[in-house]
């Protein structure tokens, strides 16, 4: 046998594993992210919109500094309710934008809440500009008024961050955000599409179980 193709054939297994292990880090680190974020307190995500969200996007360790620079790179989670529960996660990218003015060096995590079906439904497209094709603003945290409650109900998609320590709500004006379909192939054994995904027609992976504990944690209230 060839040997450049025998070294193919064996290598192949070794990138699946190593890529099925960053996928499942994601997801495991999506968790840990959602899991102090919301037991945060005063300095939390306000319970009432978590249980209102359509859908949640957790993008862990974004590299901050490619903000400033140049550099446009983040990925993350992203799941959706559906009439079983929450649906596989699929895997999103986050791209270019301005991430508030906190932005330095370092990394920090973001959380999106997609509060209804009309920002649900543009996350089927293959991107859209965060601000500029859906509306977005830095959501409310703690224990929120009634008037900042009204304010946020008028934003398809609610924006926060954490860094160092210091969680708030954040700008992502100019951002986009994509489906990464070749890594969501990688994870369900084949071409699957973002609608299949986020309509709850994979099977999720085990490694998303520690997520859906977080979620499940807040059922769903109509608005």
């Amino acid at each position: 046998m060839n040997k450049a193709l025998l070294g193919l054939l064996i290598a192949a297994p070794l990138f699946a594993d190593r890529d099925m292990d960053e996928h499942n880090k994601w997801m495991r680190e999506s968790a840990v992210t959602l899991q102090e974020i919301t037991n945060a307190g005063d300095r939390g995500i306000p319970e009432h919109l978590i249980r209102r969200a359509q859908c949640v996007a957790v993008i862990p360790n974004l590299k901050r500094a490619g903000f400033i620079v140049g550099a446009k790179y983040g990925k993350g989670v992203l799941t959706c309710r559906t009439p079983e529960g929450w649906s596989a996660p699929a895997i999103m990218r986050i791209e270019g934008g301005s991430i508030g003015l906190q932005i330095g060096l370092g990394e920090t995590d973001v959380v999106l809440l997609v509060m209804g079906e009309s920002g649900k439904n543009r996350l089927m497209h293959d991107k859209f500009t965060v601000g500029g094709d859906a509306s977005v603003m830095a959501g409310p945290v703690g224990r929120s008024t009634q008037a900042e409650t009204d304010a946020t109900m008028s934003a398809e998609i609610l924006a926060y961050s954490r860094s160092r320590g210091l969680f708030g709500g954040v700008s992502l004006e100019g951002a986009t955000l994509r489906p990464d379909n070749d890594d969501d192939a990688k994870i369900y054994g084949r071409p699957v599409s973002v609608e299949e995904i986020l309509h709850g027609h994979v099977t999720p992976p085990p490694a998303a179980s520690a997520l859906y504990n977080e979620l499940n944690r807040f059922p769903h209230v109509e608005h």
